[in-house]
């Protein structure tokens, strides 16, 4: 028999029996009106989780993952403001319902029925995942079962205060607003959870202001690993910055007033606190997961005694605000309800084809004040003794530096984040002077933690901000991919567009550094970037193209809302000359304002027939190879791609007309990266003949075989010549 039923019975025998848990009276500020509105949430919450399991056991429903036990989270929900944006914990049904009842016009059963049915007219996913979430209560839908958005709710809390002094134009959280972060307590253990925790009670030491309420469910269990007893309690109740307070789950008066006064404390104080819940888990972890299989009998029996539900219903017949009866019927009103809407639920169409699937990947466009840019005035200032400068050949560092500058000043809602991207401006210095420009609230040096920088982008994206993360190198990346993966390249597809965290990653990269690094500050593999559906990955090989793509980025993330992420090639941030020492020909003049390269919009240059198809540094080096094979009487021309993802299959196809072979150059390894795309594009479209040269699967080294693994100007020009005929 499934456990949800022998709970089910259970609470009716022992609510007419009179058979209810022991525990405290009911107690604190929660008058008799707003309890029971608590406790229809609850019940709501229950029978829902019920119609779940049996549409799943039907083959009607799908994927299910329960909040039964965690009906205390409604009195967290009561104790918060319906337009505090909230970061869901999967368990917490019960919030959902009850925040639902504190705005009107809802339907909570029937939007969550339809989720659970992946019913195309699901509300919030579109029938795309069983989520909770709902544009309306502020909740963005949340799939991650590792507190991975913990990360995000740390920067949405800062930007409410950062939104204060420089509000932006789609600013979404009120000023007085309080974003809340629920999880588990065995999620509490992982990295993402521990560097999130950790990068508020940094910035809460600093007296920075981070109105940011946590709150951990802690039901003694993740999965199958229990948690050992006291653990959560010992590990934050003494964390630096952070407020904790501790409350028994399984008393919704208790609750309340706890949740209330923590709520209170981070909406007054501007501080972050961290509410441990104490719960309990029935029925087990997920749909076909049997505890009994793994737990002794007298554990799980032994929550089922203290099912939140009956401990509703003892405070509310021993307050005298209901009676037995009373309660009873609030059960079977919602159960009743359920079962009906359920019925007709099911029914409702799916998703069907590709095309409905991937219909929320690319946001939406969203309008934006058009911008005259800044005066001429507002440039001097900014630029400063640079100012003078502009008009006289420079590289990429520079003009990157220029391009952020322009783009600064003329959209405020641009905001770079980043380690050491301040004072010191950056590894590179292509983020020099820009804190002295616009100061440390819009060039934010943060703590050492690739994930808290990803999510505090993230989260400020969600007020209305466009982030400009930097991640010090691309090896780095690895640490926090999945705040890309996993969040932020997610949340369109999700929400079905209706929430989007549109932003700007710039990351230092690729190889060529001489007698530095090895593969920690070098690492030629952008794979992990490339099969991330909906983001973009840009690629310049120079530095006026460099800062014209940039414009092209930020346009993206703050019209399109899109997710972009450029590569930037740290050998070539220095570059000045090209083929003799001193001829400065790999600098650029910084273009106009107001001038970009659209997506999609590849380079040319020469009109040969065999073309040499690359980007990044093996733009740079193919330059220099043309040259060499144009003395051997070899007419090529060089093509840039410029954007990595998606290919700009069109942008290619044009600059190869006339050609009559390919030469790919990739500085990336032989697997899993653009070679490969390239290889299959040419195949697919019936392409001239074609070739590769690739870097090797491997490392890079440090020292003078830095570039042995990777592609050179001398074996562009071997591999030019084999594949074009000549000995």
């Amino acid at each position: 028999m499934d456990r949800a039923d022998i709970v089910d019975s259970a609470f009716r025998a022992k609510l007419a029996a009179g058979d209810l848990p022991g525990g405290a009276a009911a107690d604190g500020p929660l008058d008799p009106a707003a309890a029971v509105a608590i406790f229809r949430a609850q019940c709501l919450s229950r029978n829902l989780d019920r119609r779940a399991r049996k549409m799943q056991a039907a083959g009607q429903g799908f994927y299910t993952i329960g909040s039964s036990g965690h009906e205390g989270m409604a009195a967290v929900a009561a104790a918060l403001r319906p337009d505090d944006m909230a970061f869901l914990h999967y368990r917490d049904g019960a919030f959902q319902t009850m925040r639902a009842t504190q705005v009107p016009g809802t339907t909570p059963a029937w939007d969550m029925l339809l989720s659970f049915a992946a019913a195309r007219e699901d509300p919030i996913s579109g029938g795309r995942h069983k989520v909770l979430g709902s544009r309306r209560l502020a909740i963005p839908p949340q799939t991650s079962t590792i507190a991975s958005h913990l990360p995000k709710a740390v920067g949405a809390a800062y930007s409410i205060g950062l939104a204060r002094r420089h509000p932006p134009e789609h600013r979404v959280l009120a000023e007085d607003g309080v974003v809340v972060a629920t999880f588990g307590d065995a999620s509490s253990n992982h990295s993402t959870a521990q560097g999130a925790i950790n990068a508020a009670c940094w910035t809460a030491y600093q007296s920075i202001p981070l109105p940011l309420l946590l709150v951990c469910e802690d039901n003694g269990i993740g999965i199958s690993v229990r948690t050992p007893a006291g653990f959560v309690a010992a590990g934050f109740a003494h964390r630096p910055g952070l407020r904790y307070f501790h409350a028994n789950g399984l008393d919704l008066f208790a609750t309340y007033g706890v949740a209330r006064e923590a709520a209170d404390y981070v909406r007054t104080r501007r501080k972050p606190a961290f509410l441990h819940l104490s719960v309990v888990r029935l029925y087990g972890h997920a749909g076909p997961d049997l505890q009994q299989s793994y737990l002794p009998k007298a554990l799980f029996e032994g929550w089922e005694a203290d099912d939140p539900l009956l401990h509703s219903a003892r405070l509310l017949i021993g307050a005298g605000i209901l009676d037995a009866e009373g309660v009873l019927a609030i059960y079977q009103e919602t159960e009743d309800r359920c079962t009906r809407i359920a019925a007709e639920a099911v029914r409702r169409p799916r998703l069907a084809s590709a095309a409905e699937v991937m219909a929320s990947l690319i946001p939406p466009r969203r309008a934006s004040a058009p911008s005259n840019g800044p005066s001429a005035e507002a440039r001097a200032r900014a630029f400063g003794a640079d100012f003078p400068l502009l008009e006289a050949p420079q590289p990429m560092s520079r003009l990157l530096n220029w391009a952020l500058t322009d783009l600064m000043l003329e959209h405020r809602e641009v905001v770079l984040m980043g380690e050491d991207i301040g004072r010191k401006g950056g590894v590179y210095g292509v983020t020099q002077r820009l804190a002295d420009r616009f100061g440390p609230d819009r060039v934010i040096d943060t703590l050492l933690d690739e994930q808290s920088i990803l999510g505090l982008a993230i989260g400020m994206a969600h007020n209305g901000f466009v982030p400009v993360p930097e991640i010090q190198f691309l090896a780095y990346l690895h640490n926090a991919e999945d705040q890309i993966r996993g969040e932020a390249a997610t949340l369109p597809f999700f929400s079905d567009g209706q929430f989007t965290n549109p932003m700007v990653v710039r990351i230092a990269g690729l190889g060529y550094q001489r007698g530095f690094g090895g593969h920690f500050h070098n690492d030629n593999s952008l794979g992990v970037l490339r099969d991330i559906p909906g983001v973009i990955v840009a690629c310049p090989s120079r530095g006026d193209e460099a800062a014209m793509m940039l414009r092209e980025c930020v346009r993206l993330a703050r019209e399109e809302q899109r997710v972009v992420v450029m590569i930037e090639p740290i050998a070539l941030y220095p570059m000045r000359d090209l083929l003799d020492d001193r001829d400065g020909g790999w600098l650029g003049r910084y273009p106009a304002p107001g001038r970009r390269i659209a997506l999609g919009e590849v380079g040319r240059e020469g009109d040969g027939p065999l073309a040499i198809l690359s980007y990044g540094n093996g733009r740079y080096l193919a330059t220099q190879a043309a040259a060499d094979l144009a003395a051997e009487g070899i007419s090529t021309r060089v093509i840039d791609l410029r954007w990595l993802a998606p290919l700009p299959a069109e942008g290619i196809a044009a600059a190869l007309e006339g050609a009559e072979k390919v030469l790919i150059v990739d500085e990336c390894r032989q697997s899993g990266n653009v070679s490969e795309a390239l290889m299959t594009l040419l195949d697919e479209t019936r392409g001239p003949p074609h070739a590769r040269l690739a870097a090797k699967d491997s490392f890079i080294a440090t020292g003078p075989a830095y570039g042995a693994t990777l592609p050179s100007r001398a074996a562009i020009v071997e591999a030019a010549r084999r594949l074009w005929g000549t000995p």
